[in-house]
């Protein structure tokens, strides 16, 4: 199957006629059988419709892929059309459709990151390397980002991540199929009440801080949302208390942006701190139900969360709020906020056109509070030393700090808590460590895949929320990508356009075929510079979301700083 599965091909995806093309299983019965393995499996499993994806990683996790007639047998039991099951299934790049009849999966899959940070480190001549050790033991196919981009290369052995990887090392592990995730030592509950944690939550469910309160020091604080779109996070709470009830509360913990992995590095030290922040944000907008979105590629820290969410709930410290962990299922575009409240509802994550907005109608219609992990990691901190505290950090003018997830070539990569503002220049010298030896700076991404890419000469640009419009970038995530004077920015544009193409969900037509048309044109020997910019206008201008927006950034940024380097 290898590069069949290489990316989830998307329905309606250009690419997507092998995936389609699953002989449908005769007739429309359930085969008894079937039904029978589905039963024992999913014994004491809820058939609700929005539990469908979770039910789909049960199968896979129990046989190692989905077995057609698997999917039929779900169908039936869940009540709902076939082609909606096989086409949530076939949406999503960590299920694998295996056709009746046909011979399943190795027993171990081997992924290997060939997203940036990974690419230069290496990640193509370990692909080849592990390709050739391939065969009927393990298999081995590409993967977007896995959030490792600090310890590139990385590599997913079933659900065990090695960072860095080396192909011996790889290779034992498949042999050997250590494929469960290892545990990570984090700080637990008892840690964290000890430190005066939940105390602040206490203080607002028993009445002694007013709602009014809380969201008055979001807002004085300047805290805007972390997850890459900056939205204010105090005014985003008035906007759902302002709608009627009931109300929700979803966490967007599926960082998938190349170069990003920020969340992964709070919730594997201090996953309560995120937790009470989260259920302070449920208080503040009365939400009863709240659902954690979390990205497949962090099997560890669904541990720890299943972990310290039950720990938290027999302490009583929910107060009645109810938490619902949930897990994604290898799709970018589910970082959408809109493709992740479908995804949670059990569906393909398409994006939803917008008006209306989620804090009008969210998740299951309702309005619907939407964060990512690491603003709803700083409310405590925030509203304990006050928002002048957390105003007055920053630098060249800006306001507040920044997680910067830093990767490429630095001596020092990681996740570096500095202030807003900080140059990439600061940021290296001050907080990496400086350049990897024999390397000089070249070139920067400042927002990940989606953020463009800037030269070394503008190295004096301050790294925040309404920065870099100017210069064709944005901040995101703040997922900092360092290159040098040993990569080729061309070869990097090309890796983050095939990556554009890859994760398009394929629901328009500018996006879906924009960004395949741009693969193959940036692939010539002398690009077409015009058509290039006329491709790109098209696709920011009429693609329904952020990915077919911005998918043009990192081109167009080599078109107008790196003219020398463009093939022509």
């Amino acid at each position: 199957m290898g590069e069949t599965i290489k990316r989830v091909r998307r329905f309606g995806h250009p690419g997507a006629g092998r995936r389609q093309a699953l002989s449908h299983p005769k007739g429309r019965q359930a085969d008894p059988e079937a039904v029978a393995e589905l039963e024992r499996t999913l014994a004491g499993k809820s058939r609700d419709r929005d539990q469908l994806i979770e039910l789909l990683h049960v199968l896979q996790d129990a046989f190692g892929c989905l077995h057609a007639r698997h999917l039929v047998a779900l169908a039936q039991s869940l009540r709902l059309p076939m082609a909606e099951v096989f086409e949530v299934a076939s949406f999503y790049a960590h299920f694998d459709i295996v056709d009746d009849g046909e011979a399943a999966p190795p027993p171990v899959t081997v992924r290997v990151c060939d997203s940036l940070s990974c690419a230069v480190a290496g990640a193509e001549e370990l692909y080849e390397t592990l390709s050739g050790a391939a065969g009927a033991d393990f298999r081995v196919v590409r993967a977007p980002c896995m959030g490792r981009c600090h310890k590139a290369p990385a590599v997913a052995v079933g659900q065990s991540h090695i960072a860095p990887a080396a192909a011996e090392v790889v290779r034992d592990a498949a042999a050997a199929r250590l494929t469960a995730a290892a545990p990570v030592d984090h700080a637990g509950l008892e840690t964290y009440t000890a430190s005066g944690g939940y105390e602040l939550l206490q203080s607002c469910v028993e009445g002694s801080r007013s709602v009014d309160d809380i969201i008055g020091i979001m807002e004085e604080s300047g805290l805007r949302g972390l997850g890459g779109a900056g939205f204010p996070a105090g005014r985003k709470w008035r906007f759902v208390r302002a709608e009627a009830g009931p109300r929700l509360l979803a966490v967007n913990a599926d960082e998938g942006e190349p170069g990003t992995f920020k969340d992964h590095y709070y919730l594997a030290r201090d996953p309560h701190r995120f937790l009470e922040g989260m259920l302070i944000g449920a208080w503040a907008v009365e939400a009863e139900d709240i659902y954690i979105y979390l990205r497949d590629e962090y099997p560890d820290i669904r541990a720890v969360l299943q972990q310290e969410i039950a720990a938290l709930e027999a302490a009583g410290m929910a107060e009645g709020r109810r938490i619902h962990l949930r897990r994604g299922a290898g799709a970018y575009i589910c970082g959408e906020e809109s493709a992740m409240l479908e995804s949670i509802e059990g569906k393909r994550g398409l994006p939803r056109h917008k008006p209306p907005f989620p804090s009008q109608v969210g998740l299951f219609g309702r309005p619907t509070l939407i964060h990512n992990v690491e603003t709803l990691y700083w409310v405590r901190e925030i509203v304990e030393r006050g928002a002048e505290w957390f105003a007055s950090q920053g630098r060249n003018g800006r306001k507040g700090l920044r997680s910067f997830s830093v990767s490429g070539r630095v001596k020092e990569p990681g996740v570096k808590l500095a202030p807003a503002g900080v140059t990439i220049r600061e940021l290296i010298e001050e907080f990496c460590g400086g350049m990897q030896d024999g390397h000089v700076l070249k070139a920067y991404l400042p927002g990940g895949a989606s953020g463009g890419i800037l030269p070394a000469r503008l190295d004096d640009v301050p790294l925040d929320f309404d920065t870099l419009q100017e210069h064709g970038c944005f901040i995101g995530s703040a997922a900092v990508v360092v290159l040098s004077d040993k990569d080729s920015v061309v070869d990097a544009a090309r890796n983050l356009m095939r990556f554009f193409e890859d994760e398009s969900c394929g629901q328009c037509t500018p996006c879906r075929v924009g960004t395949e048309k741009a693969v193959r044109l940036m692939r010539a020997d002398v690009w077409d510079k015009a058509l290039l910019e006329e491709l790109s206008q098209a696709m920011m201008d009429a693609s329904i979301c952020g990915l077919g927006q911005a998918a043009p950034n990192p081109l167009l940024s080599v078109l107008r700083y790196f003219a020398e380097d463009v093939p022509r």
